[in-house]
């Protein structure tokens, strides 16, 4: 007959083979928790890009100094065209000419009337000539003698007054030619042939040098984003955009409209009509500066900061300044060089110096 064991060993049996037991399913191959807590993670670079303001305003195209010309004469018949709208012309050249053949007329009259007055002075003079020295001595009487020598003065003065009639129809001569007053693109042409020239009336319209501005409307409040000198991409009604510069920043703002005004000077293109429509994206002055996407940025207690990534894909967080930010991108006004390796996404699972494994790349 066997004998039952005493209770304390087989009470320590137990615990031994609990304990190895528990021992047994609690381990696991060696490596397995590192290759767990390796995250996957997306990158982007720290590129270097011109952030434009945000700012976008529209408003019409108008000349940036235009010209109204018109005639200094009043009754001429308009006689010939010479230059269309569209045209593109040089300083004085001929616009427009207006009927002279009255005004030749008037001219050779005036002409014949000068070549009068002077006969009609030298005979005067000649009179005053032969009195000379009589004065007071009775040959003749000191009228007489005072007489020729007041015809002789007014003889001079109305061969000057012929001659004066005379300039003032030369110089009618010339302007009977309409001349551009500067070089340019002609907006506009308002005569027509045998229309009566006025001066009152504006016979064509011309923009200085061709130059084309677009007068945007910016509110109030966005009106110190534009400032002079800073470029701005243009777009045009058929969506060609070309680039312009901020001349012009108004000092006042509309009462009603609270809107204030920003003069951008474009490039002299043919496909540019004053009138036409437009709308201006303000880029500041061009500047690039390095950015990241704005997700790649991440906030605490401690401020802004990026996960870099090293060339071992081990991460590191570097603190950074941010600036402007636009179109899902934010400026760092302190961080690291472009062209280095931040996290996109999954930054705020990872602690400084993890190691990751980049989406596309084999494992390291």
């Amino acid at each position: 007959m066997r004998h039952p064991a005493p209770l304390a060993a087989v009470l320590a049996s137990v615990a031994c083979a609990a304990l190895a037991v528990s021992v047994t399913g609690c381990s696991k191959p060696k490596g397995a928790t590192n290759a767990e807590q390796i995250l996957t993670v997306t990158l982007t670079d720290v590129q270097m890009k011109t952030l434009d303001s945000g700012l976008t305003a529209s408003g019409l195209l108008a000349a940036r100094d235009e010209v109204a010309i018109s005639t200094e004469l009043n009754g001429y018949r308009v006689a010939e065209i010479l230059v269309d709208q569209g045209a593109t012309v040089a300083k004085g050249q001929a616009l427009a000419r207006l009927d002279d053949t009255l005004l030749k007329s008037q001219i050779a009259q005036g002409e014949a009337s000068v070549a009068a007055q002077i006969a009609n002075t030298q005979r005067a003079e000649a009179e005053a000539q032969r009195v000379a020295g009589l004065d007071n001595i009775g040959i003749l009487p000191q009228e007489q003698i005072d007489e020729r020598r007041i015809a002789a003065r007014t003889a001079h003065a109305q061969l000057q007054s012929a001659k004066a009639q005379l300039a003032d129809l030369k110089i009618r001569e010339g302007l009977m030619v309409i001349r551009a007053p500067v070089a340019g693109r002609v907006l506009d042409r308002t005569i027509r042939l045998g229309d009566v020239a006025s001066p009152a009336a504006v016979m064509y319209r011309m923009a200085k040098d061709g130059v084309v501005e677009l007068n945007a409307e910016v509110p109030e409040t966005s009106l110190s984003v534009a400032r002079t000198g800073d470029k701005a991409q243009v777009v045009l009604a058929d969506g060609t955009s070309v680039t312009g510069v901020v001349r012009l920043v108004s000092t006042q703002i509309d009462q009603a409209t609270k809107l204030g005004h920003v003069r951008v000077t474009l490039p002299v293109r043919a496909d540019i009509r004053p009138g036409g429509f437009a709308r201006a994206i303000f880029n500041g002055r061009g500047v690039q500066v390095p950015v990241v996407p704005e997700k790649a940025v991440q906030f605490d207690s401690n401020g802004a900061s990026l996960m870099v990534v090293d060339a071992a894909a081990h991460v590191h967080r570097v603190n950074v300044k941010t600036a402007q930010r636009a179109n899902g991108f934010v400026a760092l006004a302190e961080g690291p060089p472009a062209g280095t390796r931040v996290v996109l996404g999954g930054g705020s699972f990872l602690l400084d110096g993890d190691h990751v494994r980049i989406e596309g790349e084999p494992a390291r």
